[in-house]
C-alpha cells in the first residue's frame, strides 16, 4: 500500500550528525504521482521549526495505517515545487518495497549477527546473536559476564544485506531476562529501549529478507 494525500509523513534524515538523526519531522502529502511524491516543507514537532532539505537526502519515511501500522520506506529528495507553496518533492517507492510493522507485533527471526556489547568501560565484548526483531534482540555471552535483568547496556549491530550492503546499527538495550545454558553460557534477551526508526528500519528490512529466504526452502 502507497501514501495517499493528505496522509502524515513521520521523516528522519540520513545525516552523519548524530543528533539531528534523531531527529524526527512531519510533513503532510500535497501529492502523488507516477514518480514521485509531493509534501510540505517537514516540520519539527517539539520545536515547531521547518527543516531544510537539499536534493540528494536521503531519508527514512513511515507512515500509519488502520490499526496502528507502521509502513516504512527509504527515500530520497528529488527536487521542489513552488506553485501556491514550497513542496518537496521525494521519490515514491516502490510498493514492495514498503515493510509494514504492527508495533506490538514484531518479526523475530534466527539470526547469527555479530553484536558489539558496552556493559561499562571496564567491560566491553563481541559476541554474536541467536535471534534479531524490530522489537529486541537475544545473544550468547560468557558465563562469568555478570549481566542481570533491568540493566542497559550499549550495542551495535552488524547487519548484513542480500544486495552485499553491510550498516553497522547502534541502540541502547535493556535486559529483560538472562537464561543460564547447559553449555556455560548465558543467552541474553533484551528490548531497546533507544534507537532510531531509522535504525529500527534496517532490522526490520533484513528480518523480512531471511523470512523469504526461510519460506523458499
Amino acid at each position: 500500500m502507497l501514501p495517499k494525500v493528505n496522509q502524515t509523513l513521520f521523516i528522519q534524515i540520513n545525516s552523519i550528525d548524530e543528533e539531528e538523526a534523531k531527529q524526527e519531522y512531519k510533513s503532510r502529502i500535497a501529492d502523488v504521482s507516477d514518480t514521485y511524491i509531493s509534501m510540505e516543507v517537514p516540520m519539527n514537532d517539539k520545536s515547531g521549526k521547518l527543516k531544510r532539505l537539499y536534493p540528494g537526502d536521503e531519508l527514512s519515511v513511515y507512515f500509519i495505517t488502520e490499526g496502528g501500522v507502521k509502513n516504512y520506506f527509504f527515500s530520497s529528495v528529488l527536487g521542489f515545487s513552488d506553485d501556491v507553496i514550497r513542496l518537496v518533492l521525494i521519490k515514491k517507492p516502490d510498493p514492495e518495497s514498503i515493510t509494514k510493522v504492527q508495533r506490538r507485533n514484531f518479526l523475530r527471526v534466527p539470526a547469527i549477527l555479530e553484536i558489539a556489547v558496552k556493559f561499562s568501560e571496564q567491560l566491553q565484548f563481541v559476541s554474536l546473536t541467536d535471534d534479531v526483531g524490530g522489537g529486541g534482540i537475544s545473544f550468547l555471552c560468557e558465563g562469568y559476564v555478570p549481566v542481570e535483568s533491568g540493566h542497559t547496556v550499549e550495542c551495535w549491530l552488524l547487519v548484513p544485506f542480500k544486495n552485499g550492503q553491510i550498516e553497522h546499527v547502534p541502540f541502547k538495550g535493556e535486559i529483560v531476562r538472562v537464561k543460564e545454558l547447559e553449555t556455560g553460557k548465558k543467552q541474553v534477551m533484551m528490548r531497546f529501549s533507544e534507537i532510531t526508526d531509522r535504525d529500527r528500519q534496517k532490522i526490520i528490512r533484513y528480518c523480512f529478507e531471511r523470512q523469504l529466504d526461510f519460506r523458499k526452502r
